[in-house]
């Protein structure tokens, strides 16, 4: 394919992103997970870029107002971040949005509203940054945060599964697509997590308590963890088109597990097998 470079990423040293000196960029990055994010990026000795709908007073970053779901938006923002900062070598595309509905209630300005917020504008995003990538001729890294929702299948959440199942294969497709330029495009899928999107979830009775007790570490999910895992990611030389969960174990959950009916017959002691 035209502009795809003949000599591998590996052979030219590319493959490594160190974060200390990089210049990144953050989408959603004014609160929850995104925020996190910044504040492990310019711990790590990295400039920041973030690009958010709500202003960011005080930002040690630099602040740039963006709406994902608005191409030029995008284009102007991502733009200016690569410039200010000379040259983006890192990217985590975060900003997304949740939504809830049955099928049958489901009404398609919501589907709209949630699948163009979280696939579409995550595409615009990573393409604008992956333009920037590729001009600069440094190579990169790139994580784009989806969700076990991706691969779950959850009552209600049809548009936001399918929204963040999206990501998870643009991960893919753009990995290999963009593997000749030194860049390296991942995913990381948070569970349950304290964020204000989470927080939503109040209204559910006995929801919180329920997600806690079925997560293998116990309890929910931190920004900054799952922030953690994110920054790790980019740092990953030799990975790839992956999608990490970063859940806690939430994922692994099964409903047909048979030791959970023990654990109620025996009145919340785990049963030991018989010798």
């Amino acid at each position: 394919m035209e502009g795809f470079l003949s000599d591998s990423a590996c052979e030219r040293g590319d493959v490594t992103m160190e974060l200390e000196g990089g210049a990144a960029l953050v989408t959603g990055g004014a609160s929850g997970i995104g925020r996190a994010v910044v504040g492990h990026l310019t711990a790590a000795g990295a400039a920041v870029a973030v690009l958010d709908r709500q202003d960011i007073p005080g930002s040690a970053g630099l602040s740039i107002p963006c709406d994902i779901t608005d191409e030029a938006s995008v284009v102007r923002g991502v733009r200016r971040a690569h410039e200010e900062l000379g040259g983006l070598t890192l990217a985590v595309l975060n900003a997304g949005v949740g939504g809830f509905g049955t099928l049958l209630e489901l009404e398609s300005a919501e589907w709209d509203r949630v699948v163009g917020t979280n696939l579409r504008g995550t595409f615009l995003c990573l393409r604008e940054v992956a333009r920037a990538m590729v001009e600069g001729g440094r190579g990169g890294s790139i994580v784009a945060v989806t969700s076990v929702s991706g691969f779950l299948a959850d009552r209600g959440m049809a548009h936001y599964s399918a929204s963040k199942a999206g990501v998870a294969e643009l991960v893919r497709v753009a990995a290999r697509e963009l593997g000749p330029f030194g860049i390296r495009v991942n995913g990381v899928a948070p569970g349950t997590t304290d964020t204000p999107m989470f927080a939503a979830t109040a209204r559910l009775p006995g929801y919180r308590a329920r997600v806690a007790e079925r997560t293998a570490l116990g309890g929910v999910g931190t920004p900054d963890g799952v922030a953690g895992a994110i920054v790790s990611v980019l740092t990953m030389e030799w990975v790839t088109g992956q999608v990490l969960a970063a859940d806690g174990g939430v994922s692994l959950w099964s409903p047909i597990d048979p030791v959970e009916s023990l654990i109620e017959t025996t009145g919340g002691s785990t049963p030991r097998p018989s010798p």
